[in-house]
């Protein structure tokens, strides 16, 4: 996957950078795997913004994933390779012998026209689908599950891969993206290969208003804002933060804090923390 640049027509395009396209197939989702997907603008069940600077944006709808890969011995050709504007990686849609079609999250390097298949029988290609336990150690994979059955929830986002380290009594032992080794139910099943657009985190959005059409709206900071709003805020010209380290507008930390249970259920499978602990 390749980055394209334009002329510098203009101040914006001059910097501003986007994903070659030119690999997906100029064709309309399936109708039957869309559903409607309702604005929240950052607000809860209550009506209260629990996340701010969201609103606005374009218009989607939910393309329905099959992170389950439950059809097993049953072999799908890929139809289309599509983009996806809720997620950062690309997406394929496949039809299976039987006919039924579902979207998967494309591998790094799928094309139309391969064959894709989960279950035990599958081969060790990008695409194809397994259990750990079916699974040759030092493999690259994605889309892995937590628990056999619920579907995949590690490793889903554009260009990431993890490995699979070693096998041991009923887990595996393996390496995420971040760095963390942890212990995944032998059960489980994930994807075989790296996600598409490995170039994601290389692109340059150029001008506020592409990231508007995101849905992201403006953020100020904190240290142009009087102190009865901020913490940061107040003081003649500019003025330093005057604390410890920086702050949300509510004093916690802003650099990060741990929220995690110092006892939570799952530390058990946590073999060594991406913090290198």
């Amino acid at each position: 996957m390749a980055i394209k640049t334009y002329k510098p027509t203009t101040p914006s395009r001059r910097q501003m950078t986007v994903t070659d396209y030119s690999v997906l197939s100029k064709v309309e989702p399936e109708k039957s795997l869309l559903e409607p997907m309702k604005k929240k603008s950052g607000r809860n069940s209550y009506g209260r913004i629990t996340v701010r600077h969201r609103g606005g944006g374009n218009r989607r709808k939910y393309r329905v994933i099959d992170f389950k890969r439950d059809k097993d011995d049953m072999i799908a050709v890929v139809q289309t390779l599509e983009y996806d504007p809720n997620r950062s990686a690309f997406i394929a849609l496949v039809q299976y012998e039987d006919g039924e079609k579902r979207y998967i999250l494309a591998p790094n390097g799928l094309k139309v026209g391969d064959k894709i298949e989960s279950g035990a029988e599958a081969d060790i290609k990008p695409g194809n689908a397994l259990k750990l336990a079916d699974i040759p150690v030092g493999t690259f994979i994605h889309a892995i599950e937590l628990y056999p059955g619920k579907g995949a929830q590690l490793v889903r986002s554009a260009g990431n891969q993890a490995q699979l380290m070693g096998k041991e009594d009923n887990y595996a032992l393996i390496r995420l993206p971040s760095g963390e080794m942890r212990k995944v139910p032998i059960g489980c099943k994930a994807a075989i290969g790296q996600v598409s657009n490995i170039d994601h985190e290389n692109v340059n959005y150029g001008k506020a208003g592409r990231v508007r059409n995101m849905g992201w709206r403006p953020t100020v900071r904190g240290s142009v804002m009087n102190p009865c709003d901020h913490p940061h805020g107040g003081g003649e010209g500019k003025s330093p933060v005057g604390r410890p380290g920086p702050v949300t507008p509510w004093g916690k930390p802003a650099l990060g804090y741990k929220t995690r249970k110092k006892h939570h259920r799952t530390d058990k499978f946590i073999v060594k923390r991406r913090n290198g602990k």
